[in-house]
């Protein structure tokens, strides 16, 4: 079954790509804005932002280099001042220096009780360690509260969309490395028509995917333990970047997304790597040669 489209509207506060950003979807009641930290300040006359909502503190770890994010709820304030106020709260707390933009999520009706702002952020907050794209910030697991299952069914509906939304803002936190695959009949099917390739050789022994965003090596995979003498230095980074997903046996814990196969494939082998060639489908073909008859 073929993908359905979606009507989005992006709007540029700003009038700029790097400023402020309004995100909604046809039909839907939710609203979402895209604010840098910088920017903070010029909403300050903007009516949904002081009432209740979620939402996400994107940014970079100055330890690791990652990318992490912070998922938080708002509720209204005597005050009238919600979401705007409490990321004006984080602004000025030294522990939250490392964001450098913010993805806030409330509604055009402004419908978000304390159940639902609760619901969304356990929510959030749980699909994101699972989707395992970004180091998710948050100290303690928040609380789920109780909903009736007509409201679940409607806060899911609600995620769905704002999932859509933060990827179209530039951050993919909610999207898995390799597309989820689906049951037919029974049987496994592929969500995407990539084949599942392996390292043509006989010391290590690792297999992955092309993604629309390079190349994923799957979890399991046996990796060398020692560069070669000619090991570029990128790789014993990359090496180093990723040495907590390695265990005791040299076996990934986790799928790794790369930029290119080359990449992937030189991560693999701890050696200067041709991905093209290395990278081989059950009957021995090369990515090269399956880009080529393309």
């Amino acid at each position: 079954m073929s993908k359905r489209g979606r009507n989005i509207n992006l709007y540029l506060m700003d009038g700029e790509p790097g400023g402020r950003m309004k995100c909604t979807l046809a039909n839907w009641t939710g609203v979402a804005y895209k604010i840098p930290r910088t920017e903070l300040d010029q909403c300050k006359e903007r009516d949904d932002l002081k009432q209740s909502g979620i939402y996400f503190l994107f940014g970079i770890s100055d330890q690791t280099g990652e990318n992490v994010v912070y998922v938080g709820q708002a509720g209204a304030r005597k005050n009238g001042e919600g979401i705007l106020f409490r990321l004006q709260e984080h602004k000025r707390n030294a522990e939250k220096d490392y964001w450098t933009e913010a993805v806030v999520f409330t509604t055009s009706n402004n419908s978000f009780g304390p159940t639902e702002i609760s619901y969304l952020e356990n929510r959030f907050c749980s699909l994101a360690k699972e989707a395992k794209r970004y180091q998710v910030k948050n100290g303690n697991e928040p609380t789920s509260g109780n909903v009736t299952e007509e409201k679940e069914s409607e806060l899911e509906e609600f995620i769905d969309n704002a999932k859509i939304v933060v990827g179209t803002l530039g951050h993919k936190l909610f999207e898995p490395l390799v597309p989820i695959t689906i049951l037919s009949a029974n049987v496994a099917v592929d969500a995407e028509d990539e084949q599942i390739l392996y390292l043509k050789r006989t010391k290590e022994n690792a297999k992955g995917r092309r993604t629309n965003e390079g190349f994923v090596v799957f979890k399991g995979g046996i990796v060398s333990e020692n560069p070669t003498a000619s090991c570029p230095d990128g790789i014993k980074q990359l090496r180093e970047q990723y040495a907590e997903k390695i265990d005791s046996n040299n076996v990934l814990a986790e799928d790794i997304l790369f930029k290119s196969p080359s990449a992937a494939a030189a991560f693999v082998t701890y050696a200067s790597a041709n991905g093209l060639t290395m990278w081989v489908n059950d009957n021995g073909k090369s990515l090269k040669d399956i880009e080529s008859s393309i």
